[in-house]
């Protein structure tokens, strides 16, 4: 009798194991199982639905810009032929600035005329030091905590917190010319400067 128990109690537990077995093995295809499989080309199952991509806010000509003017794009794009499994665009990602729109955008733009206008004697004096930099962006309403001016060769680079949104100017003064560039911050990451580290 003990026996015919046992062989009942295992034949009833069959189907909850094998419910089991089926459920545990639920969520655990990836794209490149379909792509192996001679299924569905990667490219098809991995593209994100249009509801889930966010949209850009639309920019216009700022102040002073031709309407033809395109934003400059950023710098920093991936590689299209980035093997898959490579993941350094995406752990690297903390340190891609995020690119102004809108009226910040125009806000930015206008800073960095500000900034230059402010700079440009003293490119043309030959003053390219770090402390002159800083005064004569004091000058234009940036303070000591906005400002972050450093010796850059043989000229002068500075990071300019212009609000706390942020909007950044960040760039570099030389002999030929002073470059200005802004941007909106970085992920994860309070204020202008560069992040060392992320996640």
């Amino acid at each position: 009798m003990t026996t015919i128990r046992t062989a009942r109690g295992r034949l009833a537990l069959l189907p909850v194991a094998l419910l089991a077995a089926s459920v545990a093995g639920c969520g655990t295809k990836h794209a490149s199982d379909d792509a192996s499989a001679g299924g569905a080309s990667p490219s098809v199952v991995a593209t994100p639905s249009a509801a889930a991509t966010p949209s850009t806010p639309a920019d216009f000509p700022c102040p002073g810009e031709s309407p033809t003017a395109t934003p400059r794009p950023s710098t920093y794009s991936p590689s299209p032929t980035a093997p898959p499994t490579d993941h350094y665009a995406e752990n690297h990602g903390f340190m891609v600035p995020f690119a102004l729109h809108g009226k910040r955008r125009c806000q930015g733009l206008a800073a960095v005329g500000r900034v230059r206008a402010a700079l440009e004697p003293l490119r043309r004096r030959g003053d390219f030091t770090a402390d002159g930099a800083r005064r004569a962006l004091a000058g234009i309403g940036y303070s000591a905590g906005q400002v972050q001016t450093y010796q850059d060769g043989s000229g002068v680079g500075f990071l300019i917190e212009v609000d706390d949104y942020p909007v950044c100017v960040e760039g570099r003064m030389t002999g030929a010319e002073t470059k200005a560039d802004t941007f909106g911050g970085y992920p994860d990451h309070n204020g202008c400067d560069q992040p060392s580290g992320g996640h």
